[in-house]
């Protein structure tokens, strides 16, 4: 309104009984060509909570006067090269959060349990299509409603609480179909709906059945002393099976008399495989009968969906599920997961193009955990650790185990960062290090003498590395009741920023508690 003011573009009000919904404004804004550059209703502004709402539903192309909305740049505010960077994708429109982007995606940036399911969840509330891309039950995704409700997610996306988006399972997931059915109950428990107008299943998303489960422990008890420390959900061999092309896709439950000759082909092969192997694939062919009939109306070709949609000018948001430090090129290896959890992941996932993603976010601890063997420079041990378990509640959501703590791993961050092109970052959890007095900060690994320029592919060299550290001054004071970036204590501030100054990416949401609403967003400072 601010630039309407100054005749940058011209406004009409209309009235407050035009339909109201983003879809509705989206058709007055585009038949709007030849008239005013934007339509207002002021009690829309007031229902969608701001003037970005009716903006984000409309391509820059679709409006004459483009450059005046409030989502550009004016020209006055570019800077340093730094900042040009980000202005290739400007994603937030305003302080509710509000996002410029048809496609976005949230990923982990460090060993996973970083809190992406929260993220998700809100910003789920904008868009049309949420969609899981990788990975399997080994997920676990904690969020919140506003009521304080809580909910474990394991497969389902976690914009399920959106009662107007579609939820997606993409190519890239292993399933466990009782396990699915399993969560979908604990949800309709919990008041939330979902079938099949509400979650979509990839026919190309391969099965995990419980002879995989099987597999997985009989693996790592061969190991003895070298464990990986999987989540034993059977997650790697499924994705063994994939690659060994004698796996089941979701599918083939169409075809049960085909269905069942694969399940006997994979049960013959585990037990020829591995001694003690327990498993009785008649009862689980009949068993999956049952289930056939009711997984069969959300399997779809989500391929063709995804993109139908959005071509269409469907929004969609991308869940990631684990992080980069377990991505099986570019973790710890063999310390990792099964799947690709970064940017690549999400392209082979879901079938979707890379061109079509705008907004890539990384979502990053204020500190570090980590479950699971594998190596961990800046693991924090004894008193320290225990407290800050303790405050943040570092406990599996998906095997209850204890996590190992550490400091934040700029080194780290900065990789994940170039991997993935993170054009934004989440911080989460600042408010667990609110007591402390002192926050140190890994902004270098030396080994042998030598300054390491990036996270070493081989374990030795990473497990012997000599960690350097930035100590910072703490804030000593309870976080949890700031929603702005004023409300943050000055040293809560120097930390953001200095974290910032070293990866070189905009701490654009910073979580304080975790409650939906327990979350601080910046105004990129090129958004006036």
């Amino acid at each position: 309104l601010q630039l309407a003011r100054s005749g940058t573009y011209s406004v009409w009000i209309i009235p407050s009984e035009t339909p109201t919904t983003p879809r509705a404004l989206t058709k007055l804004l585009s038949n709007a060509l030849k008239g005013p550059d934007m339509l207002i209703d002021m009690a829309a502004v007031m229902q969608l909570g701001g003037c970005s709402q009716l903006t984000q539903q409309v391509g820059r192309s679709q409006l004459p006067a483009a450059r005046g909305l409030p989502c550009s740049i004016p020209r006055r505010h570019i800077g340093s090269r730094r900042q040009l960077r980000s202005l290739r994708t400007p994603t937030v429109c305003s302080a509710s959060g509000q996002l410029n982007a048809q496609v976005a995606v949230v990923l982990g940036s460090q060993w996973g349990d970083e809190g992406k399911g929260k993220l998700v969840d809100i910003l789920a509330q904008q868009y049309d299509i949420i969609a899981r891309a990788q990975g399997g039950a080994n997920a676990g995704h904690t969020i919140y409603d506003l009521e304080g409700n809580k909910y474990k997610l394991h497969l389902v996306p976690s914009g399920i609480l959106n009662k107007e988006a579609q939820c997606v399972i993409g190519n890239g997931v292993v399933v466990h179909l009782p396990g699915l059915f399993e969560e979908i109950e604990t949800l309709a428990g919990q008041g939330v709906t979902v079938d099949a107008s509400r979650l979509k299943l990839s026919d190309r998303a391969h099965l995990l059945f419980d002879l995989h489960k099987e597999i997985d422990g009989l693996r790592e008890a061969e190991l003895a002393g070298k464990q990986i420390g999987t989540t034993k959900r059977g997650i790697g061999p499924a994705y063994a099976s994939k690659a060994t092309r004698n796996g089941i896709r979701a599918g083939d439950l169409r075809d049960p008399e085909a269905f069942a000759a694969k399940l006997r082909v994979l049960a013959k092969d585990g037990a020829e495989r591995f001694e003690g192997f327990a498993y009785d694939v008649e009862a689980d062919i009949e068993a999956y009968k049952g289930i056939a009939e009711r997984v069969l109306p959300m399997i779809t070709d989500t391929v063709e969906y995804i993109n139908t949609s959005f071509e269409s000018g469907a929004r969609i948001l991308i869940e990631g599920a684990n992080a980069t430090m377990l991505d099986l090129d570019f973790g710890t290896y063999p310390y990792v997961t099964s799947s690709n959890p970064s940017i690549g992941g999400v392209i082979a996932g879901l079938g979707i193009a890379p061109q079509k993603l705008q907004c890539v976010v990384g979502v990053v601890k204020a500190y570090t955990t980590r479950v699971g063997e594998g190596p961990y420079p800046t693991e924090i041990h004894g008193d320290l650790a225990e407290e800050l378990r303790e405050e943040g509640a570092e406990y599996g959501t998906t095997t209850g185990r204890p996590r190992r703590i550490g400091w934040l791993d700029i080194p780290a961050l900065k990789y994940a960062t170039r991997i993935n092109g993170f054009t934004d970052l989440n911080l989460t959890k600042l408010d667990v290090l609110s007591k402390l007095e002192t926050i140190r900060v890994a902004t270098s690994y030396t080994f042998n003498g030598k300054v390491l320029e990036s996270v070493p592919s081989d374990l030795p060299t990473l497990s012997a590395v000599e960690v350097g550290y930035e100590d910072l001054p703490g804030w000593q004071s309870d976080i949890s009741g700031a929603r702005t970036w004023d409300d943050l204590p000055e040293n809560a501030q120097k930390y953001i920023r200095r974290i910032e100054e070293l990866v070189g990416v905009q701490c654009t949401w910073i979580g304080v508690g975790p409650g939906r609403e327990a979350m601080v967003v910046q105004d990129s400072k090129w958004i006036q």
